[in-house]
């Protein structure tokens, strides 16, 4: 019951050519609302991505342009000293095509990776958003932050219906035995008794990797206890 990335990306996507002039890269952002483009070669490759933060460096870096009567916010300045990136700045602000302006190589990931990996990769990389590609790196669509956040938005019977689905069906409950799967507010409770500790630890292990769950609340009563404290098969590297 994982959701992989094309089921939360956003397909439908803008992009520019690495020749694109500045000023109508900065028209594209503006007019769709957004943050951030990605960058193609003429194989409609992706190669690059440019951001709102990388047409500012024309803002921060203009005292180069205009004098020292010029001081860039104190923000700008802070940022350049701390992260070291006063030079690609000044690279950058003075760029006048896409090519110039881009961050590359551009951080993707396949739609068929699940939302778990590409939240990885966006904390790994400190990205606010992933671009989406196939195999031979052309672009597939764009994957955000806020796109990964979709899946907490589902209703209770919805994570419900996908935790059960998730159980041993034997393991299910059956008015006698079994488990019992409740869901407030994404919370979900499982409760009940079954013949076995590894059925127990095998439900709580696949309710806690399904998308949408907040979080878990376990009540299980497993007779018999087959477990050993040997390692489980998802616990091996």
């Amino acid at each position: 019951m994982r959701t992989i990335v094309r089921d939360v990306m956003t397909a439908q996507v803008t992009a520019v050519g690495a020749g694109t002039p500045f000023k109508d890269v900065a028209d594209v952002l503006v007019t769709n609302g957004i943050s951030a483009v990605p960058v193609l070669d003429e194989d409609d490759r992706v190669i690059g991505v440019v951001s709102e933060g990388d047409l500012m460096r024309k803002e921060e870096f203009r005292e180069q342009y205009c004098g020292e009567s010029y001081h860039p916010p104190l923000r700008a300045r802070l940022r350049r000293r701390v992260t070291g990136q006063g030079e690609e700045g000044g690279k950058k602000s003075g760029g006048h095509t896409a090519a110039d302006l881009m961050t590359s190589p551009a951080v993707t990931v396949p739609a068929t990776a699940s939302t778990v990996r590409a939240a990885r990769i966006m904390d790994e990389n400190g990205v606010k958003r992933l671009v989406v590609t196939d195999a031979e790196g052309r672009l597939e669509g764009i994957v955000s932050r806020r796109d990964l956040l979709r899946m907490y938005l589902r209703d209770d019977d919805e994570i419900r219906r996908r935790v059960v689905d998730g159980i041993q069906p034997r393991s299910r409950w059956d008015d006698r035995s079994g488990i019992m799967v409740e869901v407030h507010d994404g919370i979900v409770t499982l409760s009940g008794h079954l013949g076995r500790r590894s059925e127990a630890a095998a439900a709580v292990h696949a309710a806690e990797r399904t998308d949408g769950v907040v979080g878990l609340r376990e009540a299980l009563d497993g007779k018999q206890d087959d477990v050993l404290g040997l390692p489980l098969p998802w616990d091996r590297p």
